[in-house]
């Protein structure tokens, strides 16, 4: 077999032909610009470290509290004994409490106007409005409920730290005055409710009391009981009617002459005669007397059971603690938060190195593009546009005849 012609061997590809970038050649360049890598990077560090130094220290202070835990038990054995009332009660008492409500409130309009007014924030923050110094009291603090352990954490911070510890002690205190005007937990509930309930009830007892005076029976009939009166009454009346029964059927059969009919009839004349002279001397007193008694009666048995219902609203309020309870309050921190100078100045210098090795890098890639011809070409022809998109314009203006 001869030997092949050269002129008859196919040309390497294109991609044969064209140079390409390997990570030694990556590793040469990088060792062979070491020192702009290393002092390149530190100097950027130091400088960052130098303006870290510049910004105002910041001081973070921290409190955590424990919002009013439920008391469902005793609510629930008081429920029991209102009967009727036990809707009512259980409508006004069915709100549950968590730590996210009070959060809420933290974070509320009413909590951040006041501090700001209290603090004066607006001077603090070099702002004009109140709007934008709420925002920057939102960005200073941060405030979190745990969903474990339920607490509330409110941690505050601020260049003065005095003012980050009492600020944070201030969030407690302004959210203490604003449950006290908001009904939230259970016991508040139902206390709130009662309260209302007896101060109606009152009035209405007081209104009956005055009747019962008003109905012309002195103090000692008002003291006594009208049970024996009025059970008096109902047995004379009855009596009457049962003589009145037996008459009638000893006229069934005996004439009026017979001494059974006449003694039945005279002990009716006697009960009837009884009857009419109670009626006639006490009969319109005595049912008005009843009434407002009765009446007052009632109101004051309410009065009694809403009492107790009243009191133990509040044994349950004061021990879910309308007691906003402080586990740890806020005290003046010791030392910054912010700025971490050294966490500063090493992510400046690591940033920095991976920029420059970057920048290194992409030289050796650009480089090697630029030996392949093709490839050179259209770099030139890409420079050349961007130079020249910006006065093409102006050329074609002067080039106008």
């Amino acid at each position: 077999m001869s030997p092949a012609d050269p002129s008859t061997l196919p040309e390497p590809s294109v991609a044969e032909e064209r140079p390409g970038v390997s990570v030694l050649d990556l590793l040469i360049a990088l060792a062979e610009r070491i020192r702009l890598l290393a002092f390149g990077s530190l100097g950027v560090g130091v400088v960052a470290l130098g303006i870290a130094f510049v910004v105002p220290p910041v001081f973070t202070s921290r409190t955590v509290i424990v919002p009013p835990q439920q008391q469902q038990s005793s609510a629930a054995m008081a429920l029991q004994s209102l009967g009727a009332l036990a809707g009512a009660a259980g409508a006004a008492a069915g709100v549950r409490n968590s730590a996210d409500q009070y959060v809420a409130l933290l974070q509320s309009h009413t909590v951040q106007d006041s501090l700001i007014e209290r603090f004066e924030l607006r001077k603090v923050y070099d702002v004009e409005f109140k709007m934008q110094a709420r925002q920057a009291l939102i960005e200073n603090s941060r405030i979190s409920a745990g969903r474990r352990d339920n607490f509330i954490t409110i941690e505050v911070e601020d260049e003065d730290p005095q003012r980050a510890t009492d600020l944070a002690n201030a969030y407690v205190e302004e959210l203490r005055k604003l449950t006290a005007r908001l009904a939230l937990t259970e016991a508040q509930q139902r206390r709130q409710f009662f309260e209302g309930q007896l101060q109606a009830t009152r009035e209405r007892m007081s209104a009956s009391q005055k009747a019962l005076m008003a109905s012309g029976y002195s103090e000692g009939s008002i003291r006594a009981e009208p049970r024996a009166s009025a059970e008096a009454f109902a047995k004379l009346r009855a009596e009457a009617t049962a003589v009145e029964v037996r008459l009638q059927a000893l006229r069934s059969y005996l004439s009026d002459n017979a001494p059974e009919v006449k003694i039945a009839a005279s002990q009716l004349a006697a009960l009837r005669g009884q009857l009419a002279r109670s009626e006639a001397g006490s009969a319109q007193g005595q049912a008005n007397y009843i009434d407002a008694y009765r009446e007052f009666k009632y109101q004051e048995t309410l009065f009694e059971l809403l009492s107790r219902q009243f009191e133990v609203a509040r044994l349950d309020e004061s021990r879910e603690g309308g007691l906003l309870q402080v586990v740890d309050p806020a005290k003046r921190p010791e030392k910054k938060s912010k700025p971490r100078r050294a966490v500063i100045a090493v992510m400046a210098t690591l940033v920095a190195f991976l920029l420059l090795a970057g920048w290194v890098m992409g030289r050796v890639v650009v480089s090697s593009m630029r030996r392949d011809a093709e490839v050179a070409e259209k770099l030139e022809r890409l420079g050349t546009a961007l130079r020249l998109r910006p006065s093409a314009p102006v050329r074609a203006r002067q080039t106008r005849p």
